[in-house]
């Protein structure tokens, strides 16, 4: 709102210099001016804030003890010399850089919230103005104050800046949704990483073993051709044995390009040492049902948690389009020393009909397709999610089929062919060849092992929460993975924190 001035306002230095002229002015006007400066002081210092703001702050708090520090500040755990699961994932929550930046994301969209609801809205402009006159009148007479609003930035109805706020809240608990879909992502890469590590390292030792095997039929071809025999076996076992170097070798430069990807993910240096496990880990077991990871998905997935609450901020931003017929109201105060004072107002009439109408539209466009994106997104988790555990399960039935029908089958094989071979019914070559089918049946349990592992962590991925969780009705907070507590107080959706054991 303009400032009301009188006609010849002066310099500010010779303003001042006419009021020190000024005898005994009024003992008021300074007592109004302090309450008017008190007053506007108040009001810059407010914020129509919804009443979800506190709680999604407290989140945030408690999920800043881990990155509020800054790195180099940081106390990061050494891995041990034979780390597991866990202690993977508890160095990368603390220092992975990805998780980090979601978590910035989510903290700056909490800080627009008040930012948002700021109330008032426009800046408040002081006038002063002296008139000059060649009437005898007191100098304090002579001043003209006024208050008011900026005019170029109308003052909006208290209602439209508290659903400017709401939007503020949607667009952070969303935010905070996609900080807790990048936690369980570095989760599944990581855990994925570490399958391949582990399955690379069980590869290697396998293979070894076949290389020991080509080895002792090297040695048997060559008794037989210095004995007389046909070279071609001998020229067939050399080509194996080059084979099975060239294969070692090949398994040591993938197993150290997994080794720099596992220490990327964990903030370490490329070369790192990580020792992988001496033998297969045992599998993580499930303890819930089918219907229960469907279910625990439906309710608990944080993508589907994100669009939901974009939907509801394309809501507010609907209502708030609504409220652009409401007309703004700017007040204004001024006196002219002793001699008048006043108040007004200007109202601001929505007159640009095309524009507010347009708006409508546009906000109802915008619902429709958040709408339509979230529930394309909730047909698509669930094709994906049923898609995963069907692949898990079958990893599960080729495991269990090996472990315990294939494999004691193979070890009977070779046990009779051994004895067979004592007893002069078999040869060295049948020999070989039935611990060969041993160490083939060990390759294939370790390949479906680690493609269950990996279709685990895939799946608390989209369902949002740790597979550990759901065996226990009453949720608790992670005694060391507290740093990364996610966000799960949403109107949309509700789901358990992972538990984990960091």
């Amino acid at each position: 709102m303009s400032a009301v001035r009188t006609p010849g306002a002066a310099r500010a230095g010779d303003l001042f210099r006419v009021g020190s002229r000024a005898a005994n002015p009024p003992l008021r006007s300074p007592a109004l001016l302090t309450a008017c400066a008190l007053a506007l002081a108040g009001l810059t210092g407010c914020a129509l804030s919804p009443s979800g703001a506190k709680p999604e702050k407290a989140r945030l708090a408690q999920a800043g003890k881990t990155f509020e520090p800054r790195f180099e500040e940081r106390a990061l755990p050494d891995l041990p010399d034979e780390p597991t699961w866990q202690d993977l994932l508890h160095r990368a929550f603390l220092a992975n850089g990805d998780l980090e930046l979601a978590y910035f994301d989510w903290k700056a969209s909490v800080e627009r919230i008040e930012m948002a609801s700021a109330y008032p809205n426009s800046n408040v402009t002081l006038g002063y103005s002296y008139m000059f006159s060649s009437e005898k009148m007191k100098s304090f007479d002579r001043q003209t104050f006024s208050a008011g609003f900026d005019s170029s930035v109308n003052l909006s109805f208290p209602t439209k800046v508290m659903k400017k706020g709401e939007i503020a809240l949607d667009e952070a608990r969303a935010t905070g949704e996609r900080f807790r879909a990048a936690k369980f992502d570095l989760q599944r890469r990581v855990l994925g990483a570490w399958a391949d590590y582990t399955l690379l390292a069980e590869r290697l030792r396998i293979q070894r073993e076949q290389l020991a095997l080509t080895r002792m039929s090297q040695d048997a071809a060559l008794a037989r051709s210095l004995a007389g025999g046909a070279q071609r076996d001998l020229l067939r076992t050399d080509v194996s044995l080059q084979t099975s170097q060239d294969a070692i070798q090949t398994m040591e430069a993938e197993l150290a390009a997994s080794r720099s990807v596992l220490n990327g993910l964990l903030a370490r240096e490329p070369g790192a040492p990580l020792q992988p496990p001496r033998a297969l880990p045992p599998p993580r077991p499930i303890p819930a049902s089918d219907d229960q990871l469907l279910a625990a998905a439906v309710d608990q997935n944080p993508e589907l948690a994100a669009l939901a609450h974009q939907v509801q901020g394309r809501t507010d931003a609907l209502e708030l389009a609504r409220m652009q017929w409401i007309p703004d109201i700017s007040p204004t105060a001024m006196f002219t020393g002793s001699v008048s004072q006043a108040v007004g107002a200007a109202v601001m009439l929505p007159t640009n009909i095309v524009e507010i109408r347009g708006g409508i539209r546009e906000a109802e466009a915008m619902l429709r397709g958040s709408e339509a994106m979230l529930r394309q997104a909730r047909r698509d988790r669930a094709a994906s999610l049923v898609a995963t555990l069907v692949t898990l399960r079958n990893s599960e039935r080729q495991a269990h089929l090996f472990e315990t029908g294939i494999i004691p089958l193979t070890q009977r094989l070779l046990t009779n062919t051994r004895q067979s071979y004592a007893s002069g019914a078999a040869t060295y070559a049948d020999l070989l060849d039935a611990q060969r089918t041993l160490l083939d049946a060990r390759l294939v349990v370790a390949q479906a092992r680690a493609m269950r592992e990996k279709q685990l962590a895939e799946l608390e991925a989209l369902m949002g929460t740790d597979i550990e969780t759901l065996s226990n009705p009453t949720p608790q907070t992670p005694a060391v993975a507290a740093d990364t507590t996610l966000p799960n107080d949403t109107p949309a959706t509700s789901h358990q924190e992972p538990r984990h054991v960091h």
